[in-house]
């Protein structure tokens, strides 16, 4: 299943630092295979990585305000807080599935917990 991490509206011209995003990651899995080869708009920067539940990738828009990922919901939903911590207090960021099937929104400091607990409330 594919989840969305975006940001909310106009962005001002604020986009993720990809430097920050991949540390992260790689803070997170042992190895990850990273493609920075611009492949669409919506993979502008890869990383591929085992996770407990097999493979997992996260992609980056091209625009640095939507992250992709190819995850289970545990490893999407840590995914999605460290996108958080790296977008600024005042832009919105919502988490859902490819399908809208949930749509939450994440205030700044949400924790793994409380967003899992919103994502089981939404859907």
């Amino acid at each position: 299943m594919t989840f969305l991490a975006v940001v909310e509206g106009e962005a001002d011209g604020w986009h993720v630092d990809r430097d920050a995003l991949t540390e992260a990651i790689l803070a997170r899995w042992a190895e990850v295979a990273i493609d920075a080869s611009h492949r669409s708009e919506v993979r502008s920067l890869t990383w591929v990585f085992d996770t407990e539940n097999g493979p997992g990738e996260a992609y980056l828009h091209e625009g640095g305000t939507c992250l992709f990922m190819d995850v289970g919901k545990g490893d999407a939903i840590w995914l999605t807080i460290a996108f958080r911590r790296l977008t600024p207090r005042h832009l919105g960021l919502v988490f859902c599935d490819e399908g809208y099937t949930f749509d939450v929104r994440l205030p700044t400091g949400t924790i793994e917990a409380e967003l899992t607990a919103l994502v089981n409330a939404a859907g």
